[in-house]
């Protein structure tokens, strides 16, 4: 029998390294760092790169439940009504390896509520667990550029990532992490150019290329997942091949998947929307994985383990 080889592309790039949370020894109260990127081959092609860290899984935890889908606030209970039993719930029974806070409650045109009370619950947070937290505000630039400047300097050295910075809004966010040395999410609408553009804005503006992690926004299942892994994957190659502007570790956030209405719906024929909504959330990040990602964002425990599965498969059980 002819032996067929195996096609190999030979890549210049290599992802950066991030590193989340600070332990005591850097002046952090986390019990681990844990380090993402740094692969030099596209993902899962062992024979062609290297994959020295395993993609990580952060639960989703919100201040606020007014978004919550029921079938996720039913499987937590009453942990929901509080973030710091959330985000124990999370490590505690979960396993989460990291935690991803949004303060939606912060949201001017909701609750409201203050900086300083966002802060404060971020304050918690990081006492109740010591993993690494990734920390997001509402959205509204004006209203994240205080409440992310308080978190930023309730917890110095801690290494939150801050989320976002984007084309248009990043000089508060990068100043409030540079000053306590925390690393920032930079934030593009499905586009490489985008991208690009946002890295290049950051690092002229002084932010170091070792502190951004890219989220270049993840469409769901159902809601335009192909395109969000095309431009995924186009990223990634672009990052191999030397553009050193695209080569930061890529987070994707699948609870995006959740606004499908064929995902969490009591449709008739489309079978047990609890199960549905846990499939069609892993689906989702299987995709975003396979396309590049180094962090997942996740939003129901049940998804997490379908996609912990995977990626052992994936990665040949390291």
């Amino acid at each position: 029998m002819v032996e067929v080889p195996i096609p190999k592309e030979k890549w210049t790039g290599k992802i950066g390294v991030l590193e989340l949370g600070a332990s005591a020894e850097k002046g952090g109260s986390r019990g681990k760092k844990v380090l993402v990127g740094g692969s030099n081959g596209m993902p899962f092609l062992s024979y062609e790169g290297t994959s020295p860290n395993r993609q990580v899984i952060a639960g989703e935890v919100m201040d606020t439940t007014d978004e919550l889908p029921k079938a996720v606030a039913e499987f937590f209970g009453d942990a929901v009504k509080d973030p710091v039993q959330w985000a124990k719930a999370w490590v505690e029974r979960y396993h989460a390896e990291v935690i991803c806070l949004k303060l939606l409650s912060t949201n001017p045109e909701e609750a409201n509520a203050s900086p300083e009370s966002a802060a404060e619950t971020v304050k918690r947070v990081l006492a109740a667990v010591d993993v690494p937290l990734i920390v997001y505000g509402c959205g509204q630039e004006e209203k994240d550029a205080k409440t992310l400047e308080a978190v930023s300097n309730i917890a110095p050295k801690e290494r939150l990532l801050l989320g976002y910075a984007e084309e248009g809004h990043y000089k508060s966010i990068s100043a409030a992490s540079m000053a306590n040395d925390h690393p920032l999410i930079a934030f593009s609408n499905l586009d490489i150019n985008l991208a690009k553009q946002i890295t290049i804005l950051l690092t002229d503006f002084g932010v170091k290329k070792e502190n951004i992690a890219m989220d270049p926004l993840m469409a769901g299942l159902g809601m335009g997942l192909d395109y969000s892994y095309s431009v995924n994957e186009r990223i990634r190659l672009a990052a191999l091949m030397g553009d050193g502007m695209l080569q930061q570790p890529m987070l994707c956030d699948s609870t995006a998947s959740w606004k499908s209405a064929e995902a969490s719906d009591d449709i008739v024929g489309y079978g047990d929307a609890k199960e549905r909504g846990i499939w069609w959330e892993a689906t989702t990040a299987i995709a975003a994985l396979v396309s590049g990602a180094d962090i997942l964002v996740m939003r129901h425990p049940g998804a997490a383990d379908i996609v912990r599965e995977a990626l052992d498969d994936l990665r040949g059980g390291n």
